[in-house]
């Protein structure tokens, strides 16, 4: 660790290029497909190669398991009937552990209750037979490399779903899964105040989480191998707005015995990477920090079997992700890999084999959905792609910019570029959370419309994270930014790319899902207006429901709710008056998080106030990307297209 330096780095405004020819776009469909291949990986002795395959347009994950030596070879193929496998992990030479999930309901019980539920079962691939379990809410939590015969694994009693405490801190269950009994015994209980643990490769607990209701505040502990007493390290308080600005204890710190890694802020606005003293309660050294993004994690050793603890790198997203070295060995690995390969943008190591000679490289960017090679025999061979449909020379290309809001705070975005000529037609994608950090390489929705002609504007308006503390909490600044100075971000954005001249000013839409619906919604009742018509998926239109349908949360993701929609922000169902674009909104019928009456109250003011609009209702998704199939996708793309040239403004976009 001690390798590491701080440097400092200014925001880079880079000019967006043009390509030079159009092309024809895309049938909807190769969007829409899911990926045909993911999840590669070769088995610990690198004899095996194991992906998940959907072999048809409508079909579910199949595990496909090849002679690493003869990959045009017939595999062994593993799936399910009604249930699909969501993953897999290998476990020794001989056993893969799966998780799997089932629909299980056709409604939805309540908030953050949905349709689906999980199960875990051991495959053993010598006698081709199964083994699984009624665990609820089953997570693989740790590998155990040196025992050939066990994993980790946990469980949640009761699935709950209280967010009003954040998900890492959510009490579990931890066993161990015996992979040749089919047994597991419990090891670790965990309650509110320790709920979640984490595991070195020889399984002592090392880490734990858990939240102080009295105090409000969300506890770190720590032990050494050996001991058998927690001991609180850390704790920070909902008020200092830590966690949500990416706050966390990671990883013992191997250079300095009885430190920790820990992501801080430690007085400074962007978070870095500190060494911290778990006896003396105090940041030793600052390992690695910078002055434009936040640190967000750290990366491991690529070989997961001897190496799994060591950690090698640091990660931050800016223009896209980037991991600075310290293990150089690990470094010139993947650099000469990455020469190798077409397109390299962020490529990475995700399953290398217990001699370190087999490997799996998998690279992904704007113009690679995601690529897989491997590594044997000294050469480096080409497996598949994730989306083989899309030709890199189709895709767009994606330029990351800054620029000044009304107020002169600088706001960072990600532009998506059509192969065509500008002025072009402008969406604008804001990202869902609004709390989340966003670093755009491959976006489908976004390459599907730069696809179709429009150029798509992703801005990381304040509350976005990933660019510090004083980014995330001018959101706060009048009680709530939500509607005003958060939606001028998005609006001065589309105003810099037309003061550019490459946006047609009156050709401008939003399109946005989940906190984006509601931006949607509320751009769509602005003045003046900008937008010529705006796609509203999983909208919240009515904020103070959906906050209360949380409960009186005073914590974590809940009281961000709250703080943000309930409290000051503009509300879009007391809007419709306003409204002065075409609508077109979009919602699951099994909509958990965002439940399906917030878009049947936001319909009714619609029609109360003679307002015109369409409604799409997507049958069987939730709110989240992974419960939308091939049947949602076509009908959400399709639907979008047909909206935008047809009923976007006059004459459409």
């Amino acid at each position: 660790m001690k390798m590491m330096k701080v440097i400092s780095a200014a925001v880079v405004l880079m000019a967006c290029g043009v390509a030079s020819a159009a092309t024809d776009p895309y049938p909807l469909e190769y969007f829409a497909t899911r990926e045909a291949m993911s999840n590669v990986a070769i088995s610990p002795n690198g004899e095996k190669l194991s992906m998940l395959k959907i072999l048809t347009k409508t079909g579910n994950p199949m595990l496909h398991i090849y002679d690493a030596d003869d990959l045009a070879g017939k595999p062994y193929i593993v799936g399910a009937e009604k249930m699909e496998i969501t993953s897999y992990y290998w476990a020794s030479d001989q056993h893969i552990v799966m998780t799997f999930r089932q629909q299980v309901r056709d409604k939805i019980e309540g908030q953050n209750q949905g349709v689906y539920e999980t199960r875990i079962a051991i495959l053993d691939v010598v006698e081709e037979e199964f083994d699984d379990f009624d665990v609820p809410s089953p997570a693989v939590v740790n590998l155990l490399p040196n025992d050939p015969y066990k994993v980790i694994i946990s469980m949640q009693p009761g699935a709950e779903e209280d967010l009003s405490i954040r998900e890492a801190f959510r009490p579990r269950a931890y066993y161990t899964l015996d992979l040749r009994k089919g047994t597991k015994k419990l090891l670790i209980r965990g309650k509110i105040d320790l709920g979640q643990i984490e595991f070195d490769m020889h399984g002592n607990p090392r880490i734990g989480r858990g939240y102080d209701a009295q105090t409000r505040s969300y506890l770190f502990f720590y032990r050494d191998p050996g001991e058998s007493a927690w001991r609180e390290i850390y704790r920070v308080t909902d008020d200092d707005w830590g966690l949500f600005t990416g706050e966390d204890i990671l990883a013992p710190d191997d250079a300095v015995p009885g430190n920790v890694l820990a992501l801080a802020h430690n007085g400074q606005d962007k978070i870095g990477l500190w060494s911290y003293n778990t006896k003396t309660l105090k940041f030793d050294e600052l390992l690695y920090h910078r002055n434009d993004a936040d640190v967000l994690g750290i990366r491991y050793h690529s070989n997961t079997w001897t190496n799994a603890d060591t950690v090698t790198a640091v990660v931050y997203g800016k223009d896209k992700y980037h991991a600075v070295y310290f293990d150089k060995v690990e470094e010139a690995t993947l650099d000469q890999l990455s020469a190798l390969i077409p397109d390299a943008y962020y490529p990475r190591i995700t399953s290398r084999s217990r001699d370190g000679n087999s490997l799996i490289l998998m690279n992904m960017g704007p113009k690679d959905p995601g690529s897989y090679y491997i590594y044997r025999n000294k050469a480096l061979t080409f497996i598949g792609s994730q989306q083989p449909l899309l030709e890199p020379e189709q895709l767009a290309d994606v330029k990351y910019i800054t620029y000044e809001a009304r107020d002169g705070r600088k706001i960072p975005a990600y532009v998506t570029i059509p192969n065509s000529k500008p002025p072009y037609p402008l969406i604008v994608l804001p990202h869902g959370g609004p709390h989340v950090q966003e670093t755009v390489m491959f976006d489908e929705w976004g390459q599907m419309l730069a696809n179709n002609g429009y150029m798509v504007l992703q801005p990381q308006y304040r509350m976005s994270l990933g660019y510090g503390k004083d980014h995330f909490l001018s959101a706060f600044i009048n009680g709530s930014e939500g509607g005003r100075k958060m939606q001028d971000d998005k609006d001065d954005g589309a105003l810099y790319l037309i003061d550019k001249g490459l946006v047609d000013k009156d050709r401008v839409a939003m399109f946005g899902w989940s906190y984006g619906g509601y931006a949607a919604l509320v751009a769509a009742s602005r003045t003046p207006q900008i937008y010529q018509c705006v796609i509203a998926g999983a909208a919240v239109a009515d904020p103070r429901r959906q906050a209360n349908e949380y409960g009186n949360a005073t914590s974590g993701v809940g009281k961000i709710w709250q703080e943000v929609y309930q409290y000051g922000a503009v509300q879009p169902v007391e809007e419709v008056e306003k409204v002065n674009v075409p609508i077109l909104l979009i919602h699951g019928s099994v909509d958990q998080r965002v439940r399906p009456r917030q878009a049947k109250i936001y319909r009714k003011a619609l029609d109360k106030a003679g307002k015109w609009y369409k409604y799409v209702e997507l049958e069987g998704a939730d709110h989240f990307y992974n419960t939308l199939f091939y049947r949602h996708q076509i009908e959400l793309y399709e639907s979008m297209i047909d909206f935008l040239h047809n009923d976007c403004g006059p004459g459409g976009l």
